[in-house]
């Protein structure tokens, strides 16, 4: 009986063991658990490749009004935002300077008036005597060319006359365009001087119903570029609406900043309900490629990082892939793993562009509905991105 007893315990301890070591020989055979990752199914969406760029608001027309004469404004009739039609009165200038200097060019005028008449009489006077043969042909002569300076001299301060009349006319300062000031100079009483550059009294935009954007791209960017492209857009005061707009023009006149070369890209944008306002900050986006209905891969696949030493190369060359594509450079080649019977397997595909967020699947095994692992569900910062169209 004793044993019968002692048998039996030790087939139970024969058969624990035997248990706990299959178990534990398991656990350790089995490189990966399944549970420990976090995977995505891979659907079909769209995606867009863009660059980016900041930009300013501007209207589509500036005119700077300055003035022709010096003076003091006398008065001044509008102020910012104020809406003004074309020859509408902005200010005007003091004018007792200026109708000085016209009232005495007109005095000189009557002087060469007389002296222009005298003139002529006393030439007429001369012919009739030298017909007579009462003097020389000289003295003719010179009564002639007496006629004829004072002709010029006439003709001269006339030409002041003039030149003095429409300074008058230019101390009245008006409105070349129709449209809203957004930039006033001046103030009542202040004394502004027309030299060889002409000072800026007041900015006039023509219509704020339509705006640019200049943009400036990186040269690196440049070739993707081309009029007509759709341009999208944020602005900080109404951070919630993206706005629309095409590109009109790619100047070819570049600046350099810190060894950086850009170019203004020209956007234009419509304003209708006048929102939109002169110098403000736009984050800019134009749309290079776009494909619809297509398999996608979320970037975080691709940066996804196995704690395998062997796989740190294929990760770093997924980070650049990612790069490339996000730059709207070639495709390459990116590996995505899936888990398989609890072990990670790693599927190498061609890539397309990305958005930043997903990027587009080229021929590979890779199929609608294959889960790839995004992150390691032990990590507290990785996060998975929903995939599109699902």
């Amino acid at each position: 009986m004793k044993l019968s007893k002692r048998l039996v315990i030790s087939l139970v301890v024969v058969v624990a063991v035997a248990v706990l070591s299959f178990w534990g020989y398991s656990t350790w055979k089995k490189p990966v658990d399944s549970q420990r990752y976090r995977t995505l199914t891979l659907g079909r969406g769209d995606v867009a490749q863009t660059v980016s760029a900041t930009g300013t608001l501007n209207p589509v027309r500036v005119v700077s009004v300055g003035t022709q004469v010096s003076g003091t404004v006398e008065k001044l009739y509008v102020d910012f935002n104020s809406q003004v039609k074309e020859n509408q009165v902005l200010l005007e200038l003091n004018t007792d300077l200026t109708q000085a200097k016209l009232a005495q060019s007109q005095a000189s005028l009557n002087s060469a008036n007389a002296k222009l008449a005298l003139s002529q009489t006393k030439a007429k006077r001369m012919r009739e005597l030298f017909q007579q043969q009462y003097i020389s042909r000289q003295e003719l002569d010179d009564a002639e060319a007496d006629v004829v300076a004072n002709m010029a001299q006439k003709a001269q301060v006339q030409a002041q006359v003039q030149t003095d009349s429409i300074n008058v006319a230019n101390t009245v300062i008006r409105s070349p365009v129709s449209g809203v000031v957004i930039d006033r100079s001046v103030d009542e009483g202040q004394t502004v001087a027309a030299s060889f550059q002409t000072p800026t009294l007041i900015k006039i935009a023509q219509d704020l119903t339509k705006m640019q954007i200049n943009a400036s791209f990186s040269e690196a960017d440049l070739g993707k570029l081309k009029t007509g492209q759709t341009a999208s857009f944020r602005v900080d005061a109404f951070p919630n609406e993206n706005y629309q707009g095409v590109v009109r023009q790619i100047r070819l006149n570049p600046t350099t900043q810190q060894n950086v070369v850009t170019y203004d890209v020209v956007i234009d944008v419509a304003n209708p309900d006048l929102k939109l306002l002169p110098g403000m900050t736009a984050y800019v986006d134009i749309v290079l490629e776009e494909r619809s209905n297509i398999l996608l891969v979320p970037n975080a696949a691709l940066r996804f990082k196995p704690t395998i030493a062997k796989d740190k190369k294929a990760v770093a060359t997924n980070t650049d892939t990612v790069k490339t594509a996000r730059k709207g450079g070639r495709s390459g080649m990116a590996k995505v793993y899936t888990v398989v019977q609890g072990e990670l397997k790693d599927i190498k595909f061609k890539t397309g562009i990305s958005d930043g967020k997903f990027t587009e699947v080229l021929g590979s095994e890779l199929k609608e509905g294959t889960s790839v692992v995004v992150s390691d569900s032990q990590s507290t910062t990785a996060k998975a991105v929903p995939m599109r169209g699902l």
